[in-house]
This record gives structure tokens, C-alpha cells and sequence, in this order.
């Protein structure tokens, strides 16, 4: 009699199990409300520094090679909290952070490049609490360079746009740097 009961009670769990699940797509669209779209321009000051006791971005993963002795080889992947400034002086006024990851992609130490996906958000002034997003190529060996926005979030939400970026200032030993940002977002 215990058998049977037992057999019955996994019976009906399994029954329950399978039962059918009833539930309806859910989808509403409305017509676009007409936004402006607005125009900004941004000019900091993005400060990565690598060395140090307290490094603003750290190698998080390395190839298994010995010969590269860069501080950024070909295949490394780097996280970072690096803040943005108003100038290129590291005691010039944080206005924010750019945090996200990038990652060494040029096997050429002369050409060398990374692939950035980094979110730079503003901590004061009328922009505090919104961020923009880069996801693109950079080729760091390049003196003037761009890369491209690709969203935003709080005043720069539906963000597009790009980054002239230049480099302020580039230490080869330690991989620090200083970098000038001026940006140009189409945003709502």
C-alpha cells in the first residue's frame, strides 16, 4: 500500500510539473512623442594610471607569454575606475569616473590598440547621476583619435556621438596616462 502511495504522490507532483502555463505576450506600442534632440559638448581630463599603491586600472587577465615585458600585452584585460578631471594636473577637480574594461588587441607594440567598453559618468555639476557609453577601437599610438558613443543614460539618454582623444601625456614604462577627452553627444 506505501508503494502505490508513493507511486500516486510523485504521479500527481509530476502532473503539476507538466501542467500547462497560461500566459499572453505583452506588448504596447504608442505613437513617439516628439523629443529635441540636444547637442553637448564635453571637455575632460582622463587620468589611467596603472602603477602605483592605489592603480586606477588593473590587469584582471594575461596571456600566458613571457616575451612581452609592455605593461599592457597583446591579450591583456584591464578593469577600470578611472577619474575624470578638469585638467591633466592630478590635483585638478574629479567631475567623475569612466569605468568598464579594455582589452590589448595589437599584436605590434609600435601599433598599439585596445578595444574599450567604458561608461563615463559625471558625479557633479548639471550633468551629476548621467553617463555615456564608448564601445570602440582605439589606436593609442595615434596622436589625434575617435571613438564612438554609443548610449547614454539620465540627461544623455538615447546618446550617439564621438570622442576626439588626445593623448595629454604617456609614461611607456609604468602604462599610465593622461588622456583629453572632447565629446560630442546627440542626445533627448
Amino acid at each position: 500500500m506505501e508503494r502505490s502511495t508513493a507511486i500516486i504522490g510523485l504521479a500527481l507532483i509530476l502532473y503539476i510539473a507538466a501542467a500547462p502555463v497560461h500566459s499572453e505576450y505583452y506588448s504596447k506600442s504608442k505613437p513617439a512623442v516628439h523629443m529635441e534632440e540636444k547637442v553637448t559638448h564635453l571637455h575632460f581630463f582622463l587620468h589611467d594610471i596603472l602603477s602605483g599603491k592605489n592603480p586606477s586600472a588593473v590587469m584582471i587577465a594575461r596571456p600566458n607569454r613571457t616575451d612581452d615585458k609592455s605593461p599592457t600585452p597583446f591579450g591583456s584585460v584591464f578593469a577600470t575606475d578611472d577619474p575624470l578631471r578638469t585638467g591633466p594636473e592630478p590635483t585638478s577637480e574629479i567631475i567623475g569616473n569612466a569605468q568598464g574594461l579594455y582589452l590589448s588587441s595589437s599584436q605590434d607594440v609600435t601599433q598599439f590598440t585596445i578595444v574599450m567598453y567604458i561608461d563615463f559618468a559625471f558625479t557633479t555639476g548639471k550633468f551629476k547621476g548621467s553617463s555615456f557609453g564608448v564601445f570602440s577601437r582605439n589606436p593609442v599610438v595615434e596622436p589625434h583619435r575617435e571613438v564612438a558613443v554609443v548610449g547614454g543614460r539620465g540627461k544623455f539618454r538615447l546618446a550617439r556621438g564621438f570622442v576626439e582623444v588626445k593623448t595629454a601625456h604617456f609614461n611607456g614604462t609604468s602604462g599610465d596616462a593622461i588622456l583629453e577627452y572632447n565629446v560630442t553627444l546627440f542626445h533627448y
